[in-house]
């Protein structure tokens, strides 16, 4: 009986975590074909698509490291590039319900899986209530999406003539959807102001370092921001007659 409410459970949990990703997948799968693509273009073999996205698996990373690797750029620089691009995930490891995941390897695989598309999903008020087998199969399912992708799109670069430009704005592309979509789920101008505010500031003040510096302005501008709702004082509640008033 408890094998059979397990196996319920689980079957549970993928069908809906297969349907949390959805959303997600129709924009990661054809970003993925779009990297496939460029791999083959780019003079590597197909196989290298499936590499870089099954076992780099950091988006836009890889779009930068392909070019890094044609160049033959030296490891520091790839290195340094690297923990520039991702640097945004130590934030995302901060709210990211890491902590409903049970087991060293489920939570090894999570951690590695923590994509923009991931924690954009479950940054919703809706995931509040997911479990953690349901958050694991959502980075499952969407690391399928980008490595099915990539794969297809590798084996089908032939087909694409090599003039076709604008592929590498699929990342681009899709982080501006992510964004929309978190903002009509919450409604919060100041947010966008502010990432807008620490992006120009930081292309003004250090053109070679635009990213980092931008994340680092935005972090600070939201734990201050955090801090200045978490101690405003909250209206009272009105008691006796006035209370009961419509």
């Amino acid at each position: 009986m408890d094998t059979e409410h397990a196996g319920r459970r689980l079957r549970s949990d993928l069908s809906r975590a297969l349907a949390d990703s959805g959303s997600v997948g129709l924009g990661a799968f054809p970003m993925g074909v779009a990297f496939g693509v460029l791999v083959v273009h780019s003079g590597l073999d197909w196989w290298w698509a499936s590499v870089f996205s099954g076992l780099i698996y950091a988006g836009s990373l890889e779009f930068l490291l392909l070019g890094l690797v044609l160049a033959g750029a030296p490891l520091g620089q790839v290195a340094l590039t690297a923990f520039t691009v991702n640097f945004r995930h130590v934030f995302y490891a901060l709210s990211f319900p890491l902590h409903r995941v049970r087991g060293r390897a489920a939570r090894a695989y999570s951690t590695f899986a923590l994509s923009d598309e991931a924690y954009a999903v479950t940054a919703g008020p809706a995931a509040r209530s997911y479990p953690g087998r349901r958050v694991l199969w959502l980075q499952v399912f969407i690391h399928l999406y980008w490595a099915g992708g990539a794969t297809a799109g590798a084996l089908l670069g032939a087909a694409v003539p090599a003039g076709v430009e604008g592929l590498d704005f699929a990342v681009t592309a899709l982080f501006a959807v992510l964004a929309l979509d978190a903002f009509r789920a919450r409604p919060a101008p100041a947010v966008p102001a502010l990432a807008l505010g620490c992006a120009l500031a930081a292309r003004l003040a250090v053109p070679g370092g635009q990213l980092f510096v931008a994340f680092l302005l935005f972090a600070a501008g939201l734990l201050g921001h955090y801090a200045v709702v978490r101690n405003r004082p909250r209206p009272r509640r009105r008691r006796g007659k006035e209370a009961t008033r419509v």
